[in-house]
């Protein structure tokens, strides 16, 4: 019996190491993101960075073997994030997980070298939360202290976790050591985006549900007014590149100069704003801004349908509406999920259509409660919304520099 299992044999009459760390957080992830991918890759790559371990080896791997719980045994690594007292044992002839776990990975050693990720004890497979605590506890100064190993697998595991919206950063150091904590990259919708409609001009389309299972749309009538895009959504978001690609396909200018395909796209996109020239200055000040940076940045999307109501407007009373708003301004589609909304308020927003004879009009609280709202359920789906109110987009230089301004923060505030 080796110093580890003498260790084991005192510890499975006794308790393991004390109360878990504390690691700090930005915030507090929301479970529920993490795919079953997601985890599936974590654990293949984790197996891939150990490599092969030789039997009765463990205690001698340097740090080209990474094993989850770095230079400390599995005990110690999880008594930082678990009481192990207070876990149920999984075996009948003990009581709690610390003595079951020294029994079978110290003194049997008959569990898999990744047993920790199938036991529901420890909600690894199941949780957002505990998963992410439990990754960032990987890098942390106490378990690991080579730097190469601690940045190779940081990379690997943020590799990973940028495709459900997740990052482990530092959040503080010891001894000079960084400490990681997990962040949601952006907010970001849940869901996968499968019906984009846009542009619309003229008549409302009419649209039936096809396959109402999966969510499978049909435009049955007016179809030539507005534009769907059809193809599945990259997962760094909707570039000019994606949207100028189906354009050109759908336009039969496959093989025309790019910038030809890109102006020809921006005219129809600028149709649909009909006479709204606060909505065309913002349209055209990011086309501009396009053709500087190229065509690798979000695309934006004008009166993009978010509700559809088969009924216009003047089929309800007023204030019965069910979907206070069916179209958004725009629309722009960002990597991790991220949908930037973007507003330009005109009078319509809070006061009455009818107007007086000074050319007034009277406000209206319960449009502008309206508008609010949908505000927060959009905002509590996790869409950004951005509003602009109409005197910032009145006509003359002022306007440029602060469309510029705000394009240039909100690319900044997104990027990477």
């Amino acid at each position: 019996m080796d110093s580890t299992q003498r260790r084991a044999v005192r510890h499975l009459q006794g308790r393991p190491p004390a109360t878990p760390a504390s690691t700090p957080s930005p915030e507090v992830p929301i479970a529920g993101y993490i795919t079953e991918v997601t985890r599936r890759r974590i654990l293949e790559g984790l197996g891939w960075l150990r490599g092969s371990v030789p039997n009765g080896l463990r205690e001698f791997l340097t740090p080209a073997h990474t094993f989850w719980s770095g230079a400390l045994s599995e005990t110690d690594f999880l008594a930082r994030l678990y009481d192990l007292n207070e876990l149920p044992s999984h075996d009948p002839r003990y009581t709690t997980a610390f003595q079951d776990i020294v029994q079978h990975r110290v003194m049997n050693e008959d569990w898999d070298d990744d047993w920790i990720f199938e036991d529901p004890r420890f909600g690894l497979a199941d949780s957002d939360d505990k998963l992410l605590r439990f990754l960032a506890e990987m890098l942390h100064p106490a378990v690991r202290t080579d730097p190469a190993e601690v940045e190779r697998l940081r990379e690997f595991l943020n590799g990973v976790l940028v495709h459900d919206g997740y990052e482990l950063i530092q959040v503080d150091d010891i001894s000079g050591a960084p400490v990681f904590a997990p962040r949601r990259i952006g907010s970001g919708v849940r869901g996968t985006m499968k019906n984009l409609i846009f542009a619309a001009i003229g008549p409302k389309p009419e649209i039936v549900l096809v396959d109402a299972l999966n969510n499978d749309l049909r435009i049955t009538r007016n179809a030539q007014n507005c534009l769907m895009y059809d193809r599945p959504l990259p997962a760094h978001g909707l570039t000019w590149t994606e949207l100028t690609g189906w354009w050109a396909d759908r336009e039969g200018m496959t093989g025309a100069p790019a910038r030809d395909v890109f102006l020809s796209l921006c005219r129809r996109l600028d149709r649909s704003l009909g006479d709204n020239d606060a909505e065309r200055r913002v349209l055209r000040a990011y086309t501009d801004r396009s053709l500087r940076l190229g065509p690798d940045i979000p695309a934006l999307i004008p009166q993009v349908y978010l509700h559809y109501d088969p009924h216009v407007r003047s089929y309800h009373s007023p204030g019965t509406a069910p979907l206070p708003r069916q179209r958004m301004d725009f629309l722009m589609l960002l990597p991790h999920r991220v949908r930037v909304v973007i507003e330009c308020d005109g009078v319509q927003h809070y006061a009455d259509e009818k107007v007086l004879a000074n050319k007034r009009r009277y406000a209206n609280p319960r449009l502008y409660a309206e508008m609010m709202a949908e505000d927060r359920e959009l905002r509590l789906t996790g869409y950004e919304v951005y509003r602009f109110g109409g005197a910032e987009l009145a006509d003359g230089p002022d306007t440029a520099r602060r469309l510029d301004a705000f394009l240039d923060r909100l690319a900044a505030r997104y990027a990477g």
